[in-house]
């Protein structure tokens, strides 16, 4: 039988065992069903205690806290041959591993499923101007259906999303029962066919979706944000520090009736003083739009399927590579 074991460093921001918060609902005991489990949750702490009966060990599961290993301390695991990590992005800990010849899978394509879905509930709302209406409707004058905000609704408009990656493409899967007018900007400037210019001044909702890359970040500035149309929307589920935000704290003053929809903020959460606090065109929710709760099971199935496959001989759905790392 295949020998299986979990890696995990315990991360700060989840109480109790992290990886009965992920592989929940009876999932590790399914791991410990379809493999020979080792029963000691390795970590960077006890690593070199227990190496030594990890010789025989063939396949690693792991999520959010996977222990970053060096290719030194892999190669005292010969038989080792994957690693299935329910989480996304794999740029932590993956590059000794596939250096060292090891497969290692990712499920980041399960973690894009409630971005795509939190940004689809925000798409919906921003339309009908809901954020806006429901800041109108606290002062009883304004409570009114002819006197509050109303947004244009899901019927031509245009939405702008910045970013090609999983997430957008989701996304743009969920808008296209909508009758709307959607523009994907990628990443990379070579692969564009709109500016980002042009997305701004056409779009009355942007959401960002750009990945996690050096040269993405403050590149959403005042000269984007000035371009957005009357009543626009900004949803940003992307990385706070992909917008400069003293640039939007400034629009967003100048121009009251624009709205920002921030899950992310840089640093996060902000600091105490920080304007987003105090900005009634400002809403922010604390980095929920990615797996939580019962939602994180699904990356622990996603890795469980694909062991499967791979002990199978199938190819892999959720591979990563060098090139996409």
């Amino acid at each position: 039988m295949i020998k299986s074991a979990i890696f995990n460093n315990q991360v700060k921001f989840y109480d109790g065992d992290i990886m009965e918060y992920v592989y929940a609902l009876g999932r590790r005991k399914k791991i410990a069903e379809i493999t020979e489990l080792y029963p000691q949750v390795i970590s960077s702490a006890n690593f070199a205690e227990h190496v030594g009966q990890l010789k025989n060990l063939h396949v690693i599961f792991s999520t959010w806290g996977m222990p970053p290993l060096t290719k030194e301390q892999i190669s005292l695991m010969p038989s080792l041959k994957a690693v299935f990590y329910a989480a996304g992005s794999a740029k932590g800990f993956a590059k000794p591993f596939l250096e060292s010849g090891i497969k290692v899978s990712s499920a980041w394509l399960a973690n894009a499923i409630p971005v795509a879905e939190f940004c689809l509930g925000q798409i919906l709302l921003s339309s009908k101007g809901y954020f806006r209406n429901m800041t109108d409707c606290r002062t009883p004058a304004k409570n009114n259906q002819k006197i509050a905000f109303t947004g244009k609704g899901m019927f031509d408009i245009t939405i702008a999303l910045i970013g090609a990656g999983a997430i957008s493409e989701k996304l743009q899967e969920l808008l296209k029962p909508f009758s709307v007018n959607t523009i994907v900007v990628p990443s990379r400037k070579e692969r564009r066919t709109v500016s980002l210019e042009e997305a701004f001044e056409k779009s009355y909702i942007v959401s960002n979706h750009l990945p996690d890359r050096q040269d993405n970040m403050g590149v959403l500035n005042y000269d984007l944000f000035k371009r957005m149309p009357y009543g626009a929307t900004f949803i940003n589920t992307g990385r706070g520090a992909q917008v400069n935000e003293d640039d939007l704290v400034r629009i967003m003053r100048e121009r009251p009736d624009l709205t920002a929809l921030l899950d992310v903020t840089h640093p996060e959460p902000s600091l105490s003083g920080s304007e987003f606090y105090k900005l009634p065109n400002v809403h922010i929710s604390s980095h929920i739009a990615g797996s939580v709760n019962n939602e994180v099971v699904r990356m622990a199935d996603y890795m469980i399927d694909e062991f499967l496959r791979w002990e199978s001989g199938e190819a892999l759905k959720y591979e990563v590579t060098l090139e996409n790392l």
